[in-house]
């Protein structure tokens, strides 16, 4: 089933996990209407459809501080290193063939308790040294000695695919599993699709609004994957479907399709980009089959529709190309869209737009798209946003290698491009992601398999291991980003907590386990409020739970699009601020006096980690003096109230522990978290129970009077109004764990036990008092 993620998460009755609406593929989704709770009642049953779908019906035996990841590319034979040798290789995917058994219901992938000595190796391209050349791709004949961006190589395709690829897919899809299950992936959503009708044109919001995005990326979905389903398999009804697809989308169809000669919505550029790209795919893997007419229509489509629109930005400043200064995903789109449809057209085009738009798009993503990963790698913008920006930047880097021969500094404009994978696999949790800020719209074409890219180009393997067990993994760009010679696991040796430093995002990630769906992660965030292309929250000091295969502290994720207000900025005053999900009282933080926090304040941050990293077997237990911790002064962000948090895992990553220092506070300050759990509290004590889980919440040496309460997920009634006609989204599902302090002075500590089936009572533990300021690895052994 075809992959898609909403803006729109939380739709059923909980806060955020990818449920059952984000994957669909059987028609056009309606557009986003902002309710929001953590998505997951009824999500199960869709998910266990798409795993069918994702794995082709293959079982068999399968596997279920700042610290560095195990990138290595050594050895080609199975040496001292115990790396297998390309027939070894073979051997173990034949025997093993997917790694993961199924995801959860958050799309995690679930891998059986077993130690598989031949197949978790380290992570290894073991054709990358010239040997068992015959598991990897050929090398590409086009190699001109001076690369230009306006030269493209003399065959066809020569976009991301070439042709030397294409002539081996057969044999790698015959012969990989991985392969062999995004194959049967795309061809089921082909034959899906085929009998539908094209993507009608429907507006989401309005056209300045959230436009027609939605539309351009799944007319965009759709074109590669009926051009991937033609050239595997001969068949000219993928080519006419396509054609189809692109005629209507054109506006030259029978079929309105948007306002000429603005069709595609310079109002919202986006749309603009994804049409042009989409419309590239399908002028360059289908050309060999389309009739002069029919190119003809695609290319003045592409030209008038699309490039002349990006030179108005460049050459002319038009308004709608602000994005020409955006460190985000924005940029990467926009000049991502435009540079495909430049290179397809290339050579048939007697404009000269084409060659033209080349002389902006590449040095300005340079400038910009290029600086999308903060000096930590982190995705400057939010965890969702990552997808976007990652995937156009590396559609557009893949096709100008492929093209010319050259990416021209992309890859290497910010060094910081080679870590935003591993950005990526921590701020996945056990359960799912931490998924702080705006979530995005919806996703259709855009995937993490740019982590595959990524893998080749910067030599780590363990981002293409890790993308490769995931539900959005199965599209056609996979099937030519993946090195079929990579072996290992992800997991072996790689280090379960990460410090990310910069002051723009800091934060970090902890868990007892890569392979236990079950395990315990902890994340918390504490950084800048600006910066984030306005899709931050007020959210210094919220944090995030997993264990025992449920998320107890989440996320709520975005707010209505198209609320008045909702994009204005990033500045105090604004009206963004204003909404639940975005304000201070709508994250896991503590709220000073019903306030926000303050949007210029730096939180100097501080971690610890034991340095624990997981081995080969996917089965691993915590040492009993494992753990990590993470620390945030926010006083600042609170406008002078000395307060400082802190979030630890202790008794062997099987608790965790989180501390407020508050010292004199003339304010009443109010301690929240939000759940989907039943609560029942109790005093200084609250039962938590979901999905047939339960963790225990205790208030350590609660001062008088300070009990938990609960509230309802909605906003406080002395709160600023709305804009005129504004209402929050409902939160139904979701309760507030709340502790209500006077003003004073607190060492507030609050205890998370999860009820682990296999410990019992006497094998928990109560930690000492122990000052933020004081903390170190050993301060609560």
């Amino acid at each position: 089933m075809a992959y898609r993620e909403s803006q729109d998460h939380l739709t059923n009755t909980n806060y955020h996990s990818v449920g059952a609406e984000e994957y669909g593929g059987a028609g056009y989704g309606e557009p986003k209407k902002g309710l929001s709770k953590w998505v997951k009642i009824g999500v199960p049953v869709a998910v266990v459809i798409i795993i069918a779908a994702v794995v082709g019906g293959v079982v068999g035996s399968k596997s279920s501080s700042k610290s560095s990841t195990s990138s290595s590319a050594s050895s080609n034979n199975s040496g001292s290193t115990g790396e297998p040798n390309g027939t070894e290789l073979a051997s173990v995917k034949t025997a093993i063939g997917l790694f993961a058994t199924s995801t959860n219901a958050h799309s995690v992938p679930i891998y059986p308790s077993t130690t598989n000595a031949a197949a978790f190796t380290t992570p290894t391209f073991v054709a990358q040294a010239g040997s068992n050349a015959q598991l990897t791709w050929n090398t590409d004949t086009f190699q001109p000695a001076t690369p230009a961006p306006t030269t493209v190589r003399p065959d066809r395709p020569r976009l991301i695919a070439p042709a030397y690829k294409w002539q081996q897919l057969a044999a790698f899809v015959a012969s990989d599993p991985y392969m062999k299950a995004w194959n049967d992936t795309i061809m089921a959503d082909v034959n899906q699709w085929e009998g539908m009708d094209p993507v009608p044109y429907v507006i989401d919001g309005g056209l300045s609004l959230s436009g027609v995005l939605d539309v351009a990326r799944q007319v965009k979905q759709r074109i590669k994957a009926f051009a991937y389903a033609y050239r595997v398999t001969g068949q000219t009804m993928w080519a006419d479907r396509a054609w189809k697809e692109l005629l209507n989308a054109s506006g030259t169809g029978t079929t309105s399709f948007g306002t000429a000669p603005d069709n595609w919505n310079t109002q919202h550029f986006l749309d603009v980009a994804e049409f042009t790209a989409a419309f590239a795919i399908g002028y360059d893997w289908l050309y060999d089959v389309w009739t002069d007419q029919q190119k003809t229509t695609i290319r003045t489509a592409i030209i008038n529709l699309g490039l002349q629109y990006g030179i108005q930005v460049y050459a002319n400043n038009a308004g709608y190309g602000w994005w020409k200064t955006v460190n985000g995903n924005w940029n990467c789109v926009c000049n991502g869209g435009l540079t495909m449809g430049a290179l397809a057209i290339l050579g048939d085009d007697t404009s000269g737009v084409a060659q033209q738009i080349l002389g902006y798009t590449i040095d300005n993503a340079k400038a910009n798209c290029a600086m999308g990963p903060s000096s930590d790698g982190t995705w400057s913008e939010t965890p969702n946003y990552w997808y976007f920006g990652t995937t156009a930047h590396a559609e557009m880097a893949s096709s100008l290698l492929t093209a010319t021969g050259s990416s021209y500094g992309l890859m290497t404009a910010n060094p910081e491009f080679a870590d935003t994978g591993l950005f990526h696999m921590y701020v996945y949790g056990n359960q799912q992601m931490f998924d702080y800020g705006d979530h995005g719209p919806n996703k259709y074409s855009t995937t993490a398999n740019a982590m595959m890219f990524h893998a080749s180009q910067f030599n780590k393997p363990e981002y293409m291991l890790f993308q490769r067990d995931r539900i959005d993994s199965g599209e056609p760009w996979s099937m030519f980003w993946y090195d079929p010679s990579v072996t290992g696991a992800f997991w072996n040796n790689l280090a379960l907590d990460h410090y990310f430093d910069d002051p723009l995002d800091v934060w970090a990630s902890m868990r007892s386990s890569w392979t236990d769906v079950n395990g315990l992660y902890v994340a918390m965030k504490s950084g800048n409020h600006t910066g984030h292309q306005t899709h931050g929250d007020l959210d210094a000091g919220d944090f995030v739970i997993d264990a025992l295969g449920v998320r107890w502290a989440g996320e709520l994720g975005s707010g209505d699009y198209d609320a008045v207000g909702y994009f204005a900025s990033e500045a105090t005053d604004s009206q963004r601020w204003l909404y639940y999900r975005k304000r201070t009282e709508g994250q896991n933080c503590l709220v000073v006096a019903h306030g926000n926090q303050n949007v210029n304040a730096a939180t100097p941050s501080n971690f610890g980690s034991s340095n624990t990293a997981q081995g080969s077997s996917t089965v691993f237990e915590d040492p009993s003096d494992s753990t990590a911790f993470f620390t945030t002064d926010l006083t600042a962000t609170y406008n002078g109230v000395s307060i400082k948090r802190g979030i630890r895992m202790i008794n062997g990553r099987k608790q965790v522990l989180l501390q407020d220092d508050i010292t004199g506070s003339t304010q009443p300050i109010e301690w929240r978290m939000h759940t989907n759990a039943t609560v029942a509290v109790n005093g200084a004590s609250a039962t938590l129970t979901l999905d047939g889980n339960t963790m225990q919440v205790q208030i350590l040496n609660a001062p008088s009077g300070v009990v938990f309460g609960t509230a309802e997920a909605v906003r406080y009634s002395d709160d600023p109004a709305l804009p005129t006609g504004m209402v929050d989204q409902p939160n139904p599902g979701v309760t507030v764990l709340t502790i209500e302090l006077p003003a004073g002075t607190y060492n507030l500590q609050v205890l998370f036990n999860p009820q682990w089936p296999d410990m019992q009572a006497s094998d928990y533990k109560t930690p000492t008092l122990v000052a933020i300021d004081q903390w170190s690895l050993t301060s609560h052994n």
